[in-house]
């Protein structure tokens, strides 16, 4: 969501006269846009901002153009004040919801002297009445042969660890029409896949033009009719949100890609009721063998938090058989990190750091040996690979596969955008080794394909 958010910054601020830049020392302005799910990812912000402050005092003192900082994203919505005052050099704090009128907000800490009246930096982390995307231009031409497009926004979930109700907001969903705009002008740009996105990207209602609901796998539906668009994925999920039409869909879309991003968070149903999860472990198994009975060869990834308050060694162990007994492709997994304001980081039995540490390896250790088995699994099988970026040497290319997985070949034939079938070589621990088959021939799917064993 950060990647899209940044880059329709940088769409919103051309108009400006501002293009993308490498060297924060040369550049005009700044913006940070940040994450506040985790401690260390807020403290980074202050860290980055310290070394930022004194590339701007040194601008200032060579007489150069002065440097405008800004803060975005969910740190500046939850911190906008206290960032301000922790950090009076900063020109602009703006919130996730606030980007659309970062051009204002640009020529207010102009005029300003970019800080220099000692007023106080421009913060706005209003929530508007009207949505962002009302207001934001249209997608100019891609870049590459995959993009970001943002669907839903904001969560009513509320779990007890979670920020982002707080610093995204209710659960809003665009209208299908305007989704459909800009997938045609991506792909008319050379896009080939799209990953939708949304903090609960399943949770998808928006409207159509005749006013109608429609769900995410009735979007993924009618996304699959635009020509040239070869793939589509979506992230982040909710097991609460997986309904019938989503499950159908993965298994009569062959653009929907075979590999699910399904967050579990703990295998402990009483871990689960203390996150406020809203299922139990049954549900979510239940979840996991209805979509593989549609979609045979899905691949599933995941995320874990580790000595969430008041989890005992049992309860670890529910989450490692719960592991066991799904096998992942991928994952992520985090030790739980309290978060000021919420409900959890107020619970009794708060987890030590060292028995969370030791939870931590002994579950990434159990879910690397499933993502090494799951990439060893695909050697000798032939699959379609999307070639995305150019890899590390002369004429090789580094593509995906439909579970996600990294694949490098080595090809003079083939350029960024192919779609590609490639025989798979060799695994390394989080990426594949292949050789081209043939392009663009990229085949559908067969029911009776076996799904890849994790």
């Amino acid at each position: 969501m950060n990647v899209y958010d940044s880059a329709r910054m940088a769409e919103i601020l051309a108009p400006l006269g501002y293009a993308p830049g490498n060297d924060p020392e040369a550049a005009d302005m700044v913006i940070l846009n940040t994450c506040h799910i985790r401690e260390k990812a807020s403290e980074k912000v202050y860290s980055e901002l310290g070394r930022l402050r004194k590339v701007k005092d040194r601008r200032a003192l060579d007489g150069a153009a002065p440097m405008v900082i800004a803060v975005a994203g969910c740190v500046a919505q939850a911190e906008g004040e206290e960032m301000l005052r922790r950090a009076p050099f900063v020109d602009i704090v703006l919130g996730p919801q606030a980007y659309h009128r970062l051009p204002e907000m640009v020529a207010r800490a102009h005029r300003a002297g970019a800080r220099g009246d000692g007023n106080g930096g421009v913060l706005d982390t209003e929530f508007p009445i009207d949505s962002k995307f009302d207001h934001l231009p249209d997608r100019p031409a891609a870049s590459g042969a995959s993009a970001f497009l943002s669907i839903q926004e904001g969560c009513d979930k509320f779990c007890t660890f979670c920020v982002v109700p707080y610093t995204r907001g209710a659960e809003f969903s665009r209208p299908v029409e305007q989704i459909l705009e800009e997938a045609r002008q991506l792909v008319d740009g050379g896009v080939r896949e799209l990953t939708l996105l949304g903090q609960n990207v399943n949770a998808y209602h928006g409207r159509d033009p005749m006013g109608c609901e429609a769900g995410l796998g009735s979007l993924v539906q009618r996304l699959a009719g635009i020509d040239g668009l070869a793939r589509i994925r979506y992230t982040t999920s909710h097991p609460r949100d997986v309904d019938a039409e989503l499950i159908a869909a993965h298994g009569t879309i062959d653009a929907l890609m075979p590999f699910l991003h399904l967050p579990v968070q703990s295998g402990s149903d009483r871990i689960l009721e203390a996150m406020n999860r809203g299922h139990d472990v049954a549900h979510y198994m239940g979840i996991v063998s209805d979509l593989r009975s549609a979609r045979p060869d899905l691949a599933l990834s995941c995320d874990f938090i580790v000595g969430f308050p008041g989890e005992t060694d049992a309860d670890f162990e529910a989450t490692l058989d719960l592991v066991r007994a799904v096998g992942y492709a991928h994952a992520y997994s985090f030790k739980y990190s309290p978060r000021p304001g919420t409900p959890a980081a107020g619970l009794p039995r708060q987890v030590s750091e060292t028995e969370k540490e030791e939870r931590l390896a002994r579950l990434q250790a159990l879910l690397e040996e499933q993502q090494s088995k799951f990439n060893a699994d695909t050697v000798g099988r032939d699959l379609d690979v999307l070639f995305e970026r150019p890899g590390r040497h002369a004429g090789q290319l580094v593509g995906r596969t439909p579970y996600n997985q990294a694949v490098h070949v080595t090809t003079d034939d083939h350029q960024i955008g192919d779609l590609a079938l490639v025989a798979i070589a060799s695994a390394r621990p989080h990426s594949l080794d292949g050789r081209v088959l043939d392009l663009n021939c990229a085949r559908p799917r067969k029911d009776s394909e076996e799904r890849l064993s994790a």
